[in-house]
């Protein structure tokens, strides 16, 4: 089959992509910017990458018209923008137009279980695009899904920091609410099952895993997987403001995502049963399984994707990496420093293994304290970390800064600045003739921004010198 993947470079569409390969079959992966496909994907014959961007129709002509099974993965949980349920319509109804002028035989769509009286704006909206999608051109699989647990997931970040931070939760109410949670690897295995099953066409199916929980009941499990001692106190007032803000300053969540998180935790969410898990032969396994399945992957060093490296994690960006990779040379202040390199190979290994637990080499208490006043300013801090101790690819978060460009080959790592500043910055390194060339710039915007740089310049003389003699030193 010529499968399309949207959503190709989020969560659950990077874990699917291996599967279908594997299968034997052709995987088309739609990206807003091919900056942000994995470049080993450039090298498989049985992959080809297209950019297309669904909220601007034009583009959709450069999807092939031969697809036979189209994967609809594309979400809008964080989206900044106060009417993306306009958006994610739009994207919906673009993608229908385009699609039923072709041989596409089946849409897979996953969603969100929408059986509660009162739903979220974001599970409203999902209810809404199932709407729009549904076409007499091509038959339409829903596969309505809960909470996901698996390494890398918000669900699982979140409860994971919640627990370790936390002896002691004073929590809001919704802790209380009921859902059923299931692993990362159910959800793959039933996406990857419904292709071409004729007993699923114009259907619509809720896939959850066999236990019914309560989130307080998940942290708990949690915290005993993890060994830990937990005391959760619910409260019967809290606004939805303030457990925004709770999540926010606990956890690694944007505020934006809290407040979208916070919104959809009110709703209970518990799947209709049915014939789906003996459909496509799935056994979904136990909340607890799939805590420690996802222990497994983190121990290993094995995270295949994290919602962190999506753009639902960042605080600037939003679609084009390339709007960034040329660093402007005007109207801006630099700090320039370089090194001569010893060892080449060691240098560039430090480089790729910088922040997450490894840290940044020399005045790591700063880097954390400048962390802590992003925080405090709205900003996301440093707690996204880094998906994998030591790749980086473009698109991946890092810290506070989100990957625009990663070339070993080519020697150079260049980084934008995702933190509340009153302008923008970028950090790149890059060997050259036998030289590491570090160099800090920062476009301010306005008076403020020029007051900044002036208030932080003593300290980048003493961070980014420690920092460029650690990558050199043997």
């Amino acid at each position: 089959m010529k499968i399309l993947v949207t959503g190709s470079t989020g969560y659950i569409g990077k874990r699917l992509i291996p599967i279908l390969i594997n299968e034997g079959h052709h995987v088309v992966c739609a990206v807003r910017d091919k900056l942000r496909a994995d470049k080993n994907y450039l090298k498989d014959e049985h992959i080809t990458i297209v950019e297309a961007d669904f909220l601007k129709p034009e583009t959709l002509k450069n999807i092939p018209k031969d697809i036979d099974v189209a994967y609809y993965l594309i979400h809008s949980m964080s989206n900044s923008s106060n009417n993306f349920e306009r958006l994610e319509a739009a994207c919906a109804s673009h993608f229908k137009t385009y699609f039923q002028s072709t041989q596409l035989t089946q849409v897979i769509y996953l969603s969100g279980i929408t059986n509660d009286e009162q739903l979220s704006k974001h599970l409203q909206s999902r209810k809404n695009v199932e709407d729009i999608l549904a076409s007499d051109s091509y038959a339409l699989t829903v596969l309505k899904a809960g909470i996901i647990v698996g390494s890398g997931s918000s669900s699982f970040e979140i409860i994971r920091d919640l627990v370790e931070k936390l002896p002691v939760m004073v929590a809001p109410k919704w802790l209380n609410t009921k859902t059923q949670p299931l692993a990362v690897r159910d959800v793959l295995a039933f996406l990857s099952r419904a292709k071409g099953k004729k007993e699923l066409f114009n259907t619509s199916y809720d896939i959850f895993g066999p236990e019914i929980l309560t989130y307080k009941q998940m942290l708990l499990e949690f915290a005993e997987i993890r060994g830990l001692k937990r005391y959760i106190l619910t409260v019967p007032v809290m606004t939805p403001k303030l457990s925004s803000y709770w999540l926010y300053f606990v956890t690694s969540t944007s505020y934006k995502l809290a407040t979208a998180l916070v919104d959809s935790m009110g709703v209970q969410i518990v799947g209709k049963p049915s014939n789906i898990n003996q459909l496509l032969e799935v056994n979904p396994i136990t909340y607890k399984e799939a805590v420690e399945l996802a222990f497994e992957k983190i121990e290993q060093n094995s995270i295949v994707s994290s919602w962190k490296d999506s753009m639902v994690s960042s605080g600037r960006l939003r679609n084009s990496l390339h709007k960034y990779i040329n660093v402007p040379r005007y109207g801006c202040f630099k700090d320039y420093k370089e090194r001569e390199v010893q060892n080449e190979e060691d240098t560039i290994n430090k480089i790729w293994s910088i922040g997450g637990t490894t840290g940044w080499y020399y005045g790591n208490f700063l880097w954390k304290i400048r962390g802590y006043i992003d925080k405090l300013v709205g900003g996301i801090g440093l707690r996204r970390g880094r998906t994998h101790i030591s790749e980086l690819n473009a698109g991946d978060a890092l810290d506070f800064w989100r990957v625009i460009f990663s070339d070993k080959k080519e020697k150079k790592l260049l980084l934008y600045a995702e933190m509340k500043l009153p302008g923008e910055a970028w950090l790149e390194f890059k060997i050259e003739d036998g030289l590491l060339k570090q160099t800090a710039t920062f476009r301010p915007r306005g008076l403020a921004g020029r007051l900044y740089w002036y208030s932080v310049y003593p300290f980048h003389g003493l961070i980014f010198s420690g920092l460029i003699n650690k990558l050199v030193s043997n």
